[in-house]
């Protein structure tokens, strides 16, 4: 524990920190170590019984203390290596009235994007697909699934199915699916989007960067072509705590 911080953690600061249970100054507490910099980004907690023993405090106090930093996406737990400070996380809007691409939305924000493969394959369609795609039996479907990430920071995770008709090798997809479609002359042209809170279960808040529990958005897509026809059903899973979704509302003329 460093000497600022062992400052901050003693129990006569922690008394002088405003009203309230132990359990919320040592919150405060923690809070400002990270607002001004004692704790920067990376840095991992003490274990909390040395907190616990240092600012004579239960642990359960700590505890309490740590859930709710972690709640609010200043900590994060990494399963067997301990507590530590989040990466500051900058807000991406996403308004609903255009279907674009996650490349491209990032580009037009001036940020980077890429994406980390988790799987690119060839498969027999689940009934799910079949009924959503509109597949036979005969018929392969391509998945895709990858960690969408714009300015290093790890924004979703995201599973695609396309008709293995309009996408026959998944392995020509190197960095936007919409380009690729757009290439084969099969890019979409509207959207259907449904959109539901979740928290994060262990595996993919491992991979978005976040606690397991964290709040999360589920968000599933289905694409269609002029004709009716639809060519992409995706399943994603977002970043509660770093993505905002606008849409603009008018009023009907009746």
């Amino acid at each position: 524990m460093t000497d600022d911080l062992a400052t901050l953690l003693s129990l006569e600061r922690l008394q002088a920190a405003g009203t309230g249970p132990l359990y919320v100054k040592l919150r405060r507490t923690l809070e400002g170590a990270v607002r001004t910099g004692t704790l920067g980004h990376g840095d991992a907690l003490p274990p909390e019984r040395d907190i616990a023993e240092f600012a004579a405090v239960s642990r359960v106090t700590v505890r309490k203390a740590i859930d709710e930093l972690v709640a609010d996406g200043l900590l994060v737990r990494r399963h067997g290596s301990g507590t530590f400070v989040a990466k500051p996380v900058s807000k991406v809007e996403q308004r609903l009235s255009q279907l674009t691409s996650f490349t491209e939305d990032m580009a037009r924000r001036g940020m980077s994007s890429r994406s980390e493969w988790l799987h690119k394959g060839v498969h027999t369609p689940s009934p799910d697909e079949m009924m959503i795609l509109g597949l036979g039996t005969d018929v392969k479907v391509s998945r895709l699934s990858r960690l969408r990430i714009a300015d290093d920071q790890p924004l979703a995770i995201e599973n695609a199915s396309v008709s293995g008709e309009f996408l026959p090798d998944p392995s020509a997809v190197t960095n936007s699916l919409y380009a690729e479609l757009e290439r084969l002359q099969v890019r979409p042209v509207r959207a259907v989007q449904r959109i539901s809170a979740t928290n994060m279960k262990e595996a993919d808040a491992q991979l978005l960067g976040v606690s397991a529990g964290a709040a999360g958005l589920s968000i599933e897509r289905i694409s269609y072509l002029g004709s009716g026809r639809a060519v992409e059903f995706t399943r994603s899973l977002y970043r509660g705590d770093a993505y905002d979704f606008v849409a603009e509302l008018t009023i009907a003329v009746t």
